[in-house]
């Protein structure tokens, strides 16, 4: 059994313009890290397919794709929204990143990847049903949940958020589906300002204060990812794998570091191989200090490799 790695160039090609921090050098970082490692000689990798717009209808609107088709740019920069753009680069991009959770789901359903990390951009889990948010245009890892359920016949599939920013286009997406299960930590009050009122049986979040660090976000872990996970017996196991909860990341005030993310990611291939056969599929959101997301995905991916054993 193996980890699939999977990307695209044109997710490096993607740019929101000069000083934007969601930048293609940290797909490079990334890769330079995950080398320097020597995971990624470990890691079965693949390009990323693009999406099919029907695969994308699962989860966004038909007006909402028309317009993002329709600004996409042939030259210069589109606002999508005050923290989102598109260049000529950016539609393929988007099309890619999704398309790449759309494969990590076939490989590890059919059994031919033991679990999947997919490094792309844009990021995904601000996107709402009907609009760009938050640098995100697609939501990717509610594309892979929704596939995954509709192609693949998975009643129960759980999303894991560890980004310092609420997935609040997942939870809009999946509000009313209770075979979803979207268990999240994020720093509050902190944007998109949502999230920590939720009352749900299956959106579970929990929010965290400024200055907190793993201590706070692993008892979070143990006291409402863990139980409930295990109640829920997901078969298949998703991960939002936002890196911006580090302690050096400069859009936040978490204070994690890379052992938590190997530890929450340790603790939840505990769950996989206990419900559903070591399934999980992680798909990259935030992160923004080069070296401390580098260092990070290493441990995490690590965790991953680790478990495909």
């Amino acid at each position: 059994m193996t980890t699939a790695y999977i990307t695209h160039p044109a997710c490096e090609l993607h740019d929101m313009g000069p000083g934007h921090p969601e930048s293609p050098r940290r797909l490079q970082a990334i890769r330079e890290h995950l080398t320097k490692s020597g995971h990624m000689a470990k890691l079965k990798q693949y390009e990323a397919p693009l999406v099919k717009r029907e695969v994308l209808a699962l989860v966004h609107r038909s007006a909402y794709l028309d317009d993002i088709e329709a600004r996409a740019p042939k030259a210069g920069l589109v606002q999508l929204d005050p923290d989102t753009a598109m260049n000529p680069h950016s539609l393929e991009a988007a099309q890619r990143a999704a398309g790449a959770v759309v494969l990590a789901i076939d490989l590890v359903m059919t059994g031919k990847a033991h679990n999947a990390f997919c490094a792309v951009r844009p990021p995904g889990h601000h996107a709402l049903s009907n609009r760009s948010m938050g640098f995100c245009i697609y939501n990717n890892v509610a594309v892979a949940a929704a596939y995954a359920r509709a192609i693949h016949g998975a009643q129960r599939v759980t999303i894991l958020d560890f980004d310092v920013h609420h997935g609040n286009g997942t939870e809009e997406i999946f509000a009313d589906e209770p075979n979803v299960m979207l268990c999240s930590t994020f720093q509050h009050p902190y944007y998109p300002y949502q999230g920590a009122d939720t009352v749900s049986d299956h959106i579970i979040n929990s929010p965290i204060a400024a200055n907190s660090g793993g201590k706070e976000f692993r008892e979070a872990v143990m006291r409402d990812w863990i139980p409930n996970v295990k109640c829920f017996k997901p078969e298949l196991i998703l991960f939002s794998a936002g890196f911006d909860a580090h302690q050096d990341d400069p859009l936040a005030y978490l204070k994690l570091t890379e052992d938590d993310y190997r530890w929450v990611t340790e603790e939840v291939v505990k769950l996989a191989n206990e419900y559903c056969s070591g399934r999980i599929v992680s798909t990259l959101e935030g992160g923004y200090n080069l070296v401390a997301l580098g260092r990070s995905v290493t441990e995490h991916v690590g965790a991953l490799i680790n478990a495909s054993r």
